[in-house]
């Protein structure tokens, strides 16, 4: 049976990547031009620097890829691209590109939605029934659990009303003055910690409910740190490493506790077997061992994504292009980004 290679394109916030799938789940190559020396001295993510770095790497990054995977264009079924959510002036380099080459090669277009990718990220190394699933994907601008009956049928259960599970950590990391991107370097000094050493709040919402609210504990870090009026003097400065471990330990594992028990709350809610978790934050070692403690109580499977694959990624893209090119979801040249979800 002739394989379906999809070629993807991914340029939704600070990585630009373009990679190789044959039939949804075999990565032929997957190559990623990363930015964070553009934008570690902002301590955030500049949209308009992004889509500059973007323009310069994105092109570099396809003849890798094709290289890598040992492919031309004859050899591919359609092209696929990110175009929703993101920074739309990121979103559109690749958008642009992909829709060119679509054009030029006479290919088909398939436009990915970002956060439903991180799901096929998930699995990339895995070949077993994973469905019916409660998917939790924690990003930087977006935390979100949906229910999955197959890689094109996601039903969202619960999101972010403020602040991501992933911005409070980068957010914390600013307070505590630590080396961007804050998720890394929140973790390595949490080890040294005492994640009890502060009672920072919970925020769980309605008793039953499935969404998310970090805003809360990113604030109650920074009152920790400046007083209750936000008057006193900022005492980072003058603290102890362990101090600032303790910090970050109660901090991540305040955030862990929230997403693990709406994680399993949503696996209760739709009879899910199997927990599913994609996203930058799910490479975070302690929500991994946490996650997997829990399901093992409960007798459920856990698959998270591999690390590699937990930042953006291209291989996610063409992987759920693969699903969507057999279900005839084809787009056209209008398709545009979208700084919201479709």
């Amino acid at each position: 049976m002739t394989k379906r290679i999809i070629l993807g394109l991914e340029s939704s916030c600070d990585e630009t990547a373009a990679a190789v799938v044959a039939d949804g789940r075999e990565v032929l190559s997957s190559v990623v031009a990363s930015q964070v020396q553009v934008h570690e001295k902002y301590g955030g993510v500049v949209p308009e620097l992004a889509a500059r770095a973007h323009i310069e790497n994105l092109l570099p990054v396809i003849r890798g890829a094709m290289a890598e995977g040992e492919v031309g264009p004859d050899d591919l079924d359609a092209l696929a691209v990110a175009y929703c959510p993101g920074l739309v002036p990121a979103l559109l380099i690749a958008v642009t590109a992909a829709k060119t080459l679509a054009w030029a090669w006479g290919k088909p277009l398939i436009g990915i939605n970002h956060i439903h990718s991180h799901l096929q990220s998930v699995m990339l190394e895995h070949e077993a029934d994973c469905f019916p699933a409660a998917a939790l994907v924690v990003l930087g601008g977006h935390t979100s659990i949906y229910s999955c009956q197959s890689p094109l049928e996601l039903e969202m259960l619960g999101r972010t009303l403020d602040d991501a599970a992933g911005e409070a950590f980068d957010k914390v990391a600013t307070i505590l003055k630590l080396p961007y991107p804050g998720g890394p370097s929140i973790e390595k000094l949490a080890k040294q910690g005492d994640p009890q050493a502060i009672p920072f709040p919970r925020t769980y919402l309605d008793k039953d409910s499935l969404d998310f609210s970090f805003s809360g504990i990113k604030t109650a870090v920074l009152y920790h740190c400046r007083g209750q009026n936000m008057l006193g003097e900022d005492r980072v400065r003058q603290m102890s490493e362990q101090e600032k471990a303790d910090i970050a330990a109660s901090f991540q594992a305040a955030v862990i506790e929230v997403l693990v028990k709406k994680a399993l709350r949503a696996a209760d809610q739709v009879s899910a077997r199997t927990i599913l978790v994609g996203g930058g934050v799910a490479a975070n070692s302690a929500l991994r061992e946490e996650l997997q403690r829990r399901c093992d109580e409960k007798g459920l499977q856990l698959w998270v994504a591999a690390k590699k694959y937990c930042t953006d990624n291209a291989a996610m893209v063409a992987g759920l292009a693969y699903h969507k090119l057999l279900a005839g979801m084809i787009d056209d040249l209008t398709l545009e980004p979208l700084a919201i979800q479709s």
